[in-house]
């Protein structure tokens, strides 16, 4: 890459020099002189910041890091420079700012010099650093101690958020998003008056399980290329049993054949609010994941639903996170969650994970709604029959 003109100037290269040999006043000198006629160059304002803080004129050297910045938002060694200065001085949040700045760009960033590297490299760790004396004060002087943890949950999140422990994951649903609705990753499984009723059917959706699986039945991938529209990532579970399916209710048909095999099942699920949507759903299966089968972080297709787990053979070692959250599952405990969030799942145990699976309606939506995004999406699917 050839020099910019600047790097070319004799009197930069003079004041460069000066500067190498701790001459900072001459230099700032020479530096200022040549802003009459490069003050759009980021190589002058950062040459005079240098100046600057050798001489302990912080002013100085802020100024010239902003006006540099002015001219390249995105500089990573002079949004580095700012924040080591703010460190310095003890302003530690702004520095921490700073710091995320340079994360953030880095890590949308290829091909990185290698000492570039290793500046971002050590401004992370400060930065994990100072969100954790964040953390430890902000907890100092609240009372969430005094109360249970359930009553706080929500709370201690946005703490998490601030303190930059955990991020923000918005809705992303890949078919359908219905605007407004709250941003919540997991729900209270005692918001719904129907979940207890199907706790208490374990026992039996379990002895139907165990049927099925003396029976020998087939689980189908749950991820299969007959299925799939246009794309281009191809999902390292697809076509295979690593995670399978047995279907009661598919794309919103019974699948009579095995819902004769799961009476009890059924019956289980008589008061759960399904979404009706003529081939989309509801779905009501037996999910399989195989000992070290990990499903790799994606989103659903649609807000407007909630997915719902009933863990029934549930080993240690495995687990569920929606967005910041994780869950491990257990035995007849109804999880409820919003798919449309990033979330992935793993098996690390030895054994298989089994959980029936079924989505629910969001309770936000009104029945006008519900209708009207069953017409919607039905609309949708019927369009290449015109």
């Amino acid at each position: 890459m050839s020099a910019s003109p600047i790097q070319q100037n004799p009197s930069y290269l003079s004041a460069i020099q000066v500067l190498q040999n701790n001459q900072p006043e001459h230099a700032k000198q020479l530096l200022l002189a040549l802003l009459n006629d490069y003050e759009d160059d980021v190589s002058v304002w950062l040459g005079l910041a240098v100046a600057c803080n050798k001489l302990s004129d912080s002013q100085g050297c802020f100024d010239a890091l902003d006006n540099a910045l002015k001219i390249e938002p995105n500089n990573i060694t002079i949004l580095i420079m700012k924040g080591d200065l703010l460190l310095a001085q003890g302003k530690k949040r702004l520095a921490n700012h700073c710091y995320g700045v340079v994360v953030s760009i880095a890590e949308n960033s290829q091909d990185l010099p290698d000492d570039l590297t290793q500046a971002v490299n050590r401004v992370a760790k400060a930065r994990d650093q100072i969100n954790g004396e964040i953390e430890q004060h902000l907890r100092k002087n609240l009372t969430l101690d005094e109360h249970p943890n359930k009553r706080t949950r929500r709370f201690r999140q946005s703490l998490d958020l601030l303190s930059g422990s955990k991020s923000i994951y918005p809705q992303k649903p890949r078919a359908f998003y219905f605007p407004e609705l709250p941003l919540k990753q997991f729900y209270d499984r005692e918001e719904f008056d129907w979940a207890k009723h199907v706790e208490k059917q374990t026992g039996a959706i379990c002895e139907e399980l165990a049927g099925l699986i003396a029976k020998n039945v087939e689980f189908e991938p749950y991820i299969k290329s007959a299925e799939q529209g246009p794309s281009g990532h191809v999902n390292p579970l697809l076509d295979k049993t690593d995670w399978s399916a047995f279907f009661l209710i598919k794309d919103g048909a019974v699948v009579q054949e095995n819902a004769n095999l799961c009476p009890k099942t059924m019956n289980a699920l008589s008061k759960v609010p399904f979404p009706k949507i003529k081939g989309r759903a509801p779905m009501v299966l037996f999910s399989l994941l195989k000992p070290g089968t990990r499903i790799a972080p994606h989103h659903g297709f649609l807000n407007t639903r909630l997915i719902c787990h009933l863990p029934l053979v549930v080993p240690d070692n495995c687990g569920l996170r929606v967005g910041n959250q994780e869950h491990q599952w257990r035995k007849g405990e109804i999880v409820v969650f919003d798919d449309s969030i990033e979330h992935e799942a793993w098996n690390n145990s030895q054994e298989n994970r089994i959980v029936l699976i079924f989505d629910i309606w969001r309770p936000e939506l009104t029945e006008l709604e519900r209708k009207w995004v069953s017409e919607l999406l039905e609309a949708v699917d019927t369009f290449d029959e015109l």
